[in-house]
């Protein structure tokens, strides 16, 4: 197994959505935020790779067929490098949209989280993203600084964008596999997400 395509969306693009779409496709695990936190002996190498310290990404993400979402999202051209026949998959959504998502879901969440996973996710996000997420200019400003860089910086032969309306299409062709006869998964609504949240909480 080795990985396959690498998300560089931020997480609120459809990531879960991509995770379920991408381990049906390719019948492999896909790596995503929700992986951190059932593997904590993975903080500190992403915690390291924060401090822009080496990380031997074939060994943390080639038992994975994919890996989306942060915190991968955050190191994607590291993570190019290390798996040069993977796709590049860009997930994004308007500026706005992506704001009021992930200002009441992710970033609320983290407001109430401490430990090192904590952590690990503020020292990513002050030097990949912004250490400002919960201010909506310094976020937007550093969401539409990500994508820019990731169309910029990655080669256009391998850097697929692709929106959750899009479905399985762009994927399945990057990829050069057959569009399943299934509907494309889409989960974690905002109101998914805060009911799975309250739902911990109880």
């Amino acid at each position: 197994m080795t990985l396959k395509l690498i998300g560089a969306g931020v997480g609120r693009t459809g990531t879960l959505s991509l995770r379920q779409a991408l381990e049906t496709l390719l019948g492999e695990p896909c790596y995503h935020m929700f992986e951190v936190r059932e593997h904590p002996e993975h903080i500190p190498l992403w915690h390291a790779a924060a401090r822009g310290e080496a990380v031997d990404w074939r060994a943390l993400l080639g038992p994975y067929g994919a890996a989306v979402d942060w915190p991968a999202a955050a190191f994607w051209p590291e993570i190019a490098a290390a798996f040069p026949d993977a796709v590049i998959l860009l997930s994004t959504r308007d500026a706005e949209g992506w704001w009021r998502s992930a200002s009441s879901t992710i970033f609320e969440v983290i407001q109430g989280v401490t430990g090192p996973w904590r952590e690990m996710v503020d020292a990513m996000l002050a030097a990949r993203f912004t250490a400002d997420v919960h201010d909506r200019e310094a976020a937007i400003a550093a969401f539409d600084a990500h994508n820019r860089a990731a169309r910029a910086r990655a080669p256009a032969a391998r850097l697929v964008e692709w929106q959750a309306k899009d479905g399985w299409g762009p994927i399945c062709a990057a990829l050069g596999l057959a569009v399943p006869d299934l509907p494309f998964p889409h989960v974690n609504s905002t109101a998914e997400f805060k009911a799975r949240v309250s739902a911990k909480g109880d």
